[in-house]
């Protein structure tokens, strides 16, 4: 988990959930019976499978009953409520304007399984993605191709046939109205897309590129409702309060805008049977009740208004849970253990603008930043120094290159400088916990900033090598948590007693995400993509060809380098050697130094009133609090009669 995430940021990357996923077409073959397979001759090496994994090593084999971290018997029934910060105007996940409702994009389903509220599915798997509308797909090893068998089962929430025509247009919808450096990957990656009947879908890929994540890119793209679509006459690309048809086993039940939301499970869905659904999709509602600060927010959680917190601040997780519903056990607090490397959080540079284009003025700028003051004084002590984008797993780079990783940086030849192959990777700096400023840290800085060519003028400001004076302002939003408020405000007070001119500027949460994504800010505490496996969404993290336009690239980076190793990562044909090239990614990414780190918190800190239940061992890749928890309707019964809930 990472450490004191901004609620903006966590509305931004829910928006974000397209990262990595692009829609197919294909060159069609015609007149072919729904279930047919498509092997065109007795040579061709077909594949057809319940679910997809690259490599080949799905976990769960075809006639799984469940996923093993579920409680295949867990009971249904009860709500759960949460907190959100901020504002809402629209109930469109998708569109690329306005601010969307907490968890509004669950209503769609896509080929293979999803979370409806964002998790990872499976959650105890990086590789593996298992077919849910789909009920098989099929390609040939060569994965020039790939065909998807809808389910004949499959129903859109208002009851009416949810049909490979749906999903062919939910691709094109995606092209035409969707957000751009989304668009533009997938043309450039997927040839044409087309329904062949009503339960076939063909997608055909680009020749001469990797084909390592498109069918489960493929796969993952959300299927809408066409008739929907023609008769309400909506945008994916707009604001609106209506939500686009779904498939999903939640649907909205109701809303008020800026003060709730509250989604009820489709005792209709069509999908209770699927074994990826077993023992999931527990609650009958989810509620989410919005709050303007964090003040209000928690006094609410207190007096029982919501009943479940995933806890982000450090300060609140150390004093703030005194109060008596705690201490009476009417509240539980749990540390439960998260697989997962940290979410890459820190001090985001704007590359489009300057000084942050020369790598000198980003190390300079990142000692100014005291980690260790900030987690004694601040933090309490709790939080740890995040060092790598893929922190504590195998992919993390470490010391020298050595074995695959060498090999796989030395095949990239004079792209890759000298200090990369015989340096350590590169660490975050330590610095004096007992002063906000460290000298040492200072003199450094000042050496390399001389070095570019900045002086100090009269008035004891820096200015550049033509004599322009340096200012740059941190954006935040005006519903940022007080810790990370004073952190930046801890941080802008270090880099003025050096003699930048910086400024800290608060703005409302709408016009922080609009500007997000509009790429205008200099520098601000956001978060970068971790990785677990190399998928054409690196190139949307990280690479030149949509850096401009990605939202999912808040740097802009544009590096050749960093392209080539994504390039190569896609290439690369064992597990083996694809570790060995996102561990190169890694390396390379610090190196840059596109990101000054903060620190993180390695355990899911969970505050809930104490009805809610879950399985024994967590999976490493999601909390699943509103994805496999259930509710105890004893406990409920309980804390109702005891007054302690509403």
């Amino acid at each position: 988990m990472a450490n004191e995430i901004m609620k903006d940021e966590l509305v931004i990357k829910r928006r974000d959930l397209m990262l990595g996923m692009a829609a197919g077409g294909a060159g069609m073959a015609l007149g072919l019976r729904p279930g047919a397979s498509f092997a065109q001759d007795a040579s061709s090496e077909m594949i057809r499978s319940h679910g997809y994994s690259f490599f080949g090593d799905l976990q769960y084999p075809a006639d799984f009953k469940h996923f093993d971290y579920v409680n295949p018997n867990a009971p249904k029934g009860g709500e759960v409520s949460l907190s959100a910060r901020g504002t809402f105007d629209s109930m469109n996940r998708w569109a690329s304007k306005g601010q969307s409702g907490q968890f509004s994009g669950l209503v769609a389903e896509a080929l293979f399984s999803r979370a409806p509220f964002g998790d990872a599915t499976p959650a105890d798997s990086i590789t593996d993605s298992y077919c849910h509308l789909a009920e098989a797909v099929e390609y040939p090893k060569s994965k020039e191709w790939c065909v998807f068998h809808v389910r004949p089962e499959a129903k859109f929430s208002d009851g009416s046939q949810l049909t490979a025509h749906d999903a062919a247009f939910s691709h094109n919808l995606f092209l035409e109205q969707g957000i751009r450096s989304y668009a533009r990957s997938v043309k450039q990656r997927i040839s044409s897309v087309e329904a062949i009947d009503d339960l076939t879908l063909k997608a055909t890929f680009v020749d001469g590129i990797s084909r390592r994540s498109l069918i489960s890119q493929v796969g993952g793209t959300p299927v809408f409702s066409e008739a929907w679509y023609k008769e309400t006459g909506e945008r994916l690309d707009e604001p609106s309060l209506l939500t686009p048809l779904g498939s999903g086993p939640y649907v909205v039940d109701d809303f008020e805008i800026n003060r709730f939301i509250v989604y009820k499970r489709n005792p209709d869905y069509w999908g209770w049977h699927l074994p990826v659904n077993v023992g999931r999709h527990n609650f009958d509602r989810v509620r989410v009740e919005y709050f303007l600060d964090e003040t209000a927010e928690f006094e609410a959680f207190k007096a029982g208004e919501y009943t479940f917190r995933v806890e982000n601040s450090t300060k609140r997780w150390a004093t703030g849970y005194d109060f008596p519903n705690v201490d009476k056990g009417n509240v539980k607090r749990e540390e439960l253990p998260s697989g997962s490397p940290p979410s890459p959080t820190g001090f985001v540079f704007n590359l489009l603008r300057e000084p942050f284009t020369d790598l000198r003025v980003r190390e300079a700028l990142s000692l100014a930043f005291n980690f260790e003051w900030v987690s004694s004084s601040l933090q309490y002590d709790l939080t740890t120094q995040r060092h790598s984008f893929v922190q504590n797993s195998p992919l993390e780079a470490k010391g020298v290159p050595t074995g695959l990783e060498k090999t796989f940086l030395e095949s990239l030849g004079d792209l890759v400088p000298e200090e990369v192959m015989t340096s350590e990777a590169v660490l975050a700096h330590t610095s004096n916990p007992d002063t906000v400023s460290d000298r040492r840290n200072q003199r450094k800085a000042l050496r390399l900033l001389k070095d570019v060519g900045w002086t100090v003028d009269s008035n004891g400001k820096f200015v550049d090598a033509d004599g322009k004076p340096v200012a740059f302002k941190i954006m935040l939003s005006a519903s940022t948590s007080d810790t990370v408020e004073a952190m930046i405000t801890t941080y802008v007070q270090t880099l003025n007693k050096w003699g930048l001119n910086v400024e800290m500027e608060k703005i409302d949460s709408a016009q922080y995400a609009q500007r997000y994504y509009d790429k205008d800010w200099d520098m601000m505490y956001f978060r970068n993509q971790t990785f677990f496996s190399a998928g054409t969404g690196l190139k949307q993290a990280y690479g030149a060809e949509t850096a401009v336009v990605s939202s999912y690239n808040p740097q802009s980076l544009q590096s050749e380098l960093v392209d080539a190793i994504i390039d190569g990562a896609l290439d690369t044909k064992s597990r083996e050697e694809e570790e060995a090239a996102l561990m190169a990614l890694d390396r390379v990414l610090r190196y840059l130094r596109i990101q000054i780190p903060s620190g993180y918190v390695a355990d899911h800190w969970v505050a809930a009133y104490d009805m809610f239940e879950h399985p024994d061992d967590i999976p490493p890749l999601a909390l699943g609090e509103l994805d496999f928890w259930w509710f105890n309707q004893e406990k409920y019964d309980a804390l109702k009669s005891a007054g302690v809930l509403r």
